[in-house]
């Protein structure tokens, strides 16, 4: 996908719609470590205290790998934000790819300046996107045949979902 591929449409408003996807991802996140985390120390009687505190990377790679490269293409948080995230060649992203994303993202996080680089790209992809080969952009809605695509300003319903 080239830059004059992708419609002003599917990017406009994403960088807002990323940050809250990805705080609603976070929390997600938190809790399926916190109930492993809570689990798996009653289930070995405490025995596991020291080894089971790097859960969280665990959980993270592999909720966005299974998510990002699921049927919706998006986190859980990224799908209530009518986001999806693609190859820069439009298709589906590949688990270790999408695995891969998310190690990026968490790197990134150790120096914030790094998603300054959103606002000097002009398809508004950050640097761990552009190391991931990836683009997010907005889900479009069902095209109707004949018609070009519409993307939803994320209050309207879809049929099929």
């Amino acid at each position: 996908m080239t830059y004059d591929a992708i419609p002003a449409a599917a990017l406009e408003g994403v960088r807002t719609r990323r940050v809250l996807a990805v705080c609603m991802d976070f929390f997600a996140t938190s809790l399926i470590a916190g109930f492993l985390f809570v689990g798996l120390l009653f289930l070995s009687f405490g025995a596991s205290i020291f080894i089971l505190p790097p859960l969280f990377p665990f959980v993270a790679f592999f909720y966005n790998g299974l998510t990002i490269s699921g049927p919706r293409m998006a986190t859980p948080g990224m799908a209530l934000m009518d986001l999806e995230v693609r190859a820069m060649d439009g298709a589906p992203v590949s688990f270790l790819n999408a695995a891969a994303h998310a190690v990026l993202f968490y790197v990134s996080t150790l120096a914030p300046v790094l998603f300054l680089a959103s606002f000097f790209t002009r398809d508004k992809r950050c640097l761990h996107d552009i190391l991931a080969d990836v683009v997010v952009l907005r889900r479009a809605l069902p095209v109707a045949a004949g018609r070009s695509p519409e993307y939803s300003s994320g209050g309207e319903q879809r049929d099929g979902l």
